[in-house]
């Protein structure tokens, strides 16, 4: 397929595109800006994005990205209670922090299992109920999501890595099913990751700094 071919299936496809997309798209890019401030606002604004993108992804057929978007809804209100919880003192519980090897471990195990075990959900409802899947990017695309979700929540600066790796397989994963804006939406998404790692590495060590100033 040449440069002229997806150009002209991008505008297309732009034009095709449903205004629950659109709402979609917009809702996503604000709560990943929100994300990336340390807003509570990443939440009740993503809760639409993830609402209306399980239809979405049912329709298309991608149902590891369905059940990736009902995931991040029942993450969403976790995250919320948990970014809005604070102690006796009214500090925040939840701090912006790197992995320790631990973690790295199980966010690294925590991925190989929901892939493994999304791969072959897939591969075997490709069979009668949605030929149009693709079990192995779309495990990937929703491992990957799992596992930045899960240590969004818990304010992990690693999770920025897993939104990297699931954009870079969502931008053509949406694109060859038709979702040409959508696919654009995960384009954006990537760039905002990689300024939303860059501030939370940043967040992470001043936050490092000040618990070693609080402690002495």
């Amino acid at each position: 397929m040449d440069i002229q071919t997806i150009l002209r299936e991008f505008i297309e496809g732009m034009k095709q595109t449903t205004w629950p997309e659109y709402i979609a798209v917009f809702t996503g890019i604000a709560s990943v800006y929100y994300s990336r401030i340390e807003n509570i606002l990443v939440y009740p604004v993503g809760l639409v994005n993830t609402i209306i993108y399980i239809w979405i992804s049912i329709k298309g057929h991608l149902l590891g990205e369905a059940s990736v978007n009902f995931y991040y809804t029942v993450m969403s209100i976790y995250g919320w209670i948990l970014w809005t919880k604070k102690d006796v003192q009214q500090h925040h519980v939840v701090n912006i922090e790197f992995s320790n090897t631990r973690e790295w471990i199980q966010q690294l195990l925590f991925f190989a299992v929901f892939y493994v075990v999304i791969f072959f959900v897939l591969t075997y409802l490709k069979r009668s109920f949605a030929p149009g899947a693709i079990p192995w990017a779309d495990a990937f695309a929703s491992a990957t999501a799992y596992t930045g979700m899960w240590l969004m929540a818990k304010k992990k600066v690693e999770s920025w890595y897993w939104w990297i790796a699931t954009n870079i397989a969502s931008i053509p994963l949406y694109f060859v099913k038709g979702y040409e804006f959508t696919s654009v939406y995960y384009l954006v998404l990537l760039i905002m990751a990689f300024f939303g790692l860059v501030e939370w590495i940043r967040r992470a060590k001043d936050h490092g700094q000040q618990s070693m100033v609080n402690s002495q």
